[in-house]
């Protein structure tokens, strides 16, 4: 367990939360269009990743990946962000905020499960009330940017209304008991546009168009020598 200190945007006002995180669950293949859900699927296998078990499938990673800082380090030039909205659980309220399931794809490509160890997960420090905004959840949009040799590109773009509804995504990973506190829940992604590829510097948001404000967050990706 360890704390992270997010701020909650109510209506402006920023309040700072202090939130105790003991466990990390990135959520796959979470696409309500099947037809959408299986392109994600085909882009992956273009590159040599297994289609998964179950859809959606609930993975686990360490809790101390998760970073709010603005830039990480990773082993080699195979990895990748991917924007995906947040779900966190704390004392029986469900807060929003946005985030990069970084992952490594050269080790994706023989075991998911490691992958989504290998790499910090970044995160954007504002949240958001799940209450505020469930009622138009589908409108919400997630984007994100590549930064690739100095061109910023728009690498993945879409609405909620692709994904499971927020209460399915939780029954069918946790049931009845509904999302633990201290629980931090990547939600699921989108396709990449020109298809998956590394990248110096990945940005990202989540917009709610109605109560009109943002998410927002960026890191530089350092890339280390992988030797022997």
């Amino acid at each position: 367990m360890f704390d992270l200190t997010f701020n909650v945007d109510d209506k402006g006002m920023l309040t700072p939360l202090t939130l105790a995180i003991d466990q990390a669950v990135i959520a796959g293949w979470t696409g309500r269009d099947p037809v959408a859900r299986d392109k994600h699927i085909a882009e992956l296998e273009a590159i040599g990743i297994a289609r998964p078990a179950t859809t959606p499938i609930y993975y686990r990673c360490s809790a101390r990946r998760i970073t709010q800082a603005d830039r990480i380090e990773v082993s080699g030039g195979d990895s990748s962000g991917e924007v995906e909205f947040v779900l966190i659980g704390w004392q029986g309220r469900i807060f929003v905020g946005c985030g990069s399931d970084h992952t490594d794809r050269k080790v994706e490509a023989y075991s998911v499960t490691v992958s989504k160890q290998m790499c910090d997960k970044p995160v954007a420090s504002v949240l958001w009330e799940l209450e505020d905004v469930i009622a138009h959840w589908d409108r919400l949009i997630l984007r994100s940017w590549a930064i690739i040799d100095g061109a910023r590109v728009l690498y993945q773009e879409g609405t909620l209304d692709a994904m499971l509804p927020v209460k399915d995504l939780i029954d069918r990973g946790f049931g009845a008991k509904g999302l633990p506190d201290g629980c931090a829940m990547f939600g699921g992604t989108f396709a990449a546009k020109g298809g998956i590829r590394p990248a110096d510097r990945f940005e990202f948001e989540l917009e709610d168009p109605v109560l009109k404000r943002k998410i927002s967050h960026g890191y530089d990706v350092i890339e280390m020598p992988v030797l022997g």
